[in-house]
């Protein structure tokens, strides 16, 4: 479990964040949701260690975050941050690679390349494992830094807003493969959702923002009403039940 106690977080003074407290579960996926600039990023960022928070403590496992070696952590926790910067000369395989960093110190064996390939098919990007990145789509170099993370093989995935870029076919291939790793192999996700209906669809858990704070959280069939939405959003929603699942209408 990443337990957040007090989390603060300011920039020239103006504060990002405000006195966070919530829990992330193991076993989950944990989707971010609230409107814009409420901070969402951010504290994905904080739990990533991208950046020291002004105040409060990140624990994960009951350890706290600031005291856990760099390399520990990168075998614990794997980012895709919204803004990917890297060299656009680089092979899509050779981006992959750099996943099992943590594992191999750039010497890789026969573990690693295995996890490379198992990457590049998950991913459906085999037939571009040679091409450069700056030769991609915007969705395909979203897909080959998610597929990056994944070969870095730790028990935590944080994703950025992920689903940015993807069409319909990749998106659902996307949220299908972090259901499999939940279910299948035992790991935690946590990721930054704007869809309402992917967030009713695949999160098992919710952490809904406003304007830096926590507005409401827990999972996601208890939590996730018309009346919480709206008022989150500021605008009315309504969960609609369909075929066994629930959908968020807000288009009328």
């Amino acid at each position: 479990m990443i337990t957040i106690e007090n989390l603060s977080h300011a920039i020239a003074g103006h504060k990002i964040l405000t006195n966070v407290n919530t829990h992330l579960p193991h076993n989950k996926i944990t989707a971010l949701i609230g409107p814009n600039g409420a901070g969402k990023s951010t504290l994905l960022n904080a739990i990533g260690r991208q950046f020291d928070a002004t105040a409060g403590d990140i624990y994960i496992d009951g350890a706290a975050l600031k005291n856990i070696d760099l390399q520990d952590q990168a075998r614990r926790l794997a980012t895709v941050a919204q803004h990917l910067h890297v060299g656009s000369r680089i092979r899509v395989i050779d981006l992959i690679g750099f996943g099992r960093w943590p594992h191999a110190k750039g010497r890789l064996v026969q573990a690693d390349y295995a996890a490379i390939d198992a990457a590049l098919e998950l991913f459906d990007l085999v037939e571009l494992s040679g091409r450069f990145l700056d030769e991609l789509s915007g969705g395909q170099r979203q897909r080959a830094f998610i597929a990056m993370a994944h070969a870095q093989d730790t028990d935590w995935l944080l994703l950025d807003e992920p689903l940015n870029n993807l069409d319909l076919k990749h998106g659902r291939s996307l949220m299908a493969h972090l259901r499999h790793l939940v279910d299948a192999q035992n790991r935690s996700v946590v990721v930054v959702l704007h869809d309402l209906n992917f967030t009713l669809a695949w999160a098992d858990h919710i952490v809904a923002m406003r304007d830096g704070t926590i507005v409401f959280d827990g999972p996601t069939a208890e939590v996730a009403t018309s009346e919480a939405l709206s008022d989150l959003y500021q605008t009315p929603i309504e969960i609609v039940p369909m075929g066994g699942h629930y959908f968020a209408h807000y288009h009328r």
